[in-house]
């Protein structure tokens, strides 16, 4: 009898739970970006420490070659915002262009990338040609075309209007062509989204070339609906426009959110951003590598802010969709 009662209170040893399929995929995640956290934590992370220190001090170079930092505080903060005006001109300007880019590059890329994931003729080509603006944008190919005579006239400046000699850019000639002006008057908008809409034509180039990276990732996202709920649609007999808005638009509102995120940190961190370039012309300086360190951070903390601005304002609309 007490062999059988010790027997039944033996404890058993349990069974290890194979890890779910989603716990697998994590730990796989973790691999594919080990080497970017090894580089980053090796490489990167000393470099961010450097400067954040810096941006807080003062730099004194010995004869020896080294340096030494002083504590100053806020001192290069202030000389930043508060001294420089030029700064702080840029970096407001640069805002106010890129709330107004934003826009126009999601919402091209999103009518290019429905547009080419219809069925037609030549798909995989036209996707190609509209992806090649992109290469020609990156590297070494960017400074080899900074000297091509046809890049430069197609990128003229949208400021550049008419100069009195008569001289127009390509872009600008195409938005007074179609008479944009009494197009816009005759409707009765105001003159604040004509101005807009000529911007945006004049600089249209520029919005091809960044928009090629957001079209493909639209193209993942517009492929990863399920046919058979469009077909569902089309037996409802709902109209193209109905579904648009009520399928396509709702199940690629995540795709709009990751993009709208790239568009901002794309258009803060390319070469040709005014505020780099001036940060640059700072560092360049004989003593302006602290003042170049704290005017980065200034420039830092507001891509985030506007980072967060837009992603708080966006997912509130952002449906995913469940699993269940």
């Amino acid at each position: 009898m007490n062999k059988n009662v010790t027997a039944n209170n033996a404890v058993t040893p349990k069974r290890r739970k194979a890890a779910s399929l989603d716990k697998r995929k994590a730990k796989a995640g973790w691999w594919f970006i080990m080497p970017f956290l090894v580089v980053f934590v090796v490489v990167y992370l000393p470099m961010v420490i450097d400067s954040l220190r810096f941006s807080f001090s003062d730099l004194n170079f010995t004869k020896g070659g080294g340096y030494t930092t002083t504590f100053v505080g806020l001192k290069n903060y202030h000389e930043a915002l508060a001294a420089d005006a030029e700064f702080t001109e840029i970096l407001v300007t640069g805002i106010k262009q890129l709330v107004f880019d934003i826009p126009a590059i999601v919402i091209f890329s999103l009518f290019m990338a429905v547009l080419l994931n219809q069925k037609m003729f030549g798909r995989a080509m036209f996707r190609a040609i509209f992806f090649i603006p992109v290469i020609i944008s990156t590297g070494v190919i960017e400074y080899v075309d900074q000297s091509n005579a046809m890049l430069t006239y197609m990128t003229d400046s949208s400021s550049a209007v008419d100069d009195g000699s008569g001289a127009m850019s390509a872009s600008e000639s195409l938005a007074a062509a179609a008479n944009l002006d009494w197009l816009f008057g005759s409707m009765k908008v105001g003159g604040g989204l004509v101005k807009y809409v000529v911007d945006i034509i004049a600089n249209v180039y520029d919005i091809i070339t960044r928009s090629g990276v957001q079209m493909l990732i639209f193209l993942a996202g517009l492929q990863s609906i399920s046919p058979a709920i469009y077909e569902s649609c089309q037996i409802d007999g709902a109209a193209a426009w109905e579904t648009f808005w009520k399928i396509t638009f709702p199940m690629i509102s995540p795709m709009i959110l990751v993009n709208t995120i790239y568009t901002v940190i794309d258009s803060f961190t390319r070469s040709t951003n005014s505020v780099m370039i001036y940060i640059d012309k700072i560092y360049a300086k004989p003593d302006g590598t602290t003042l170049s360190s704290a005017m980065s951070w200034v420039y830092f903390l507001f891509v985030i802010v506007i980072i967060g601005i837009f992603a708080f304002a966006i997912s509130k609309y952002v449906f995913y969709q469940r699993r269940d």
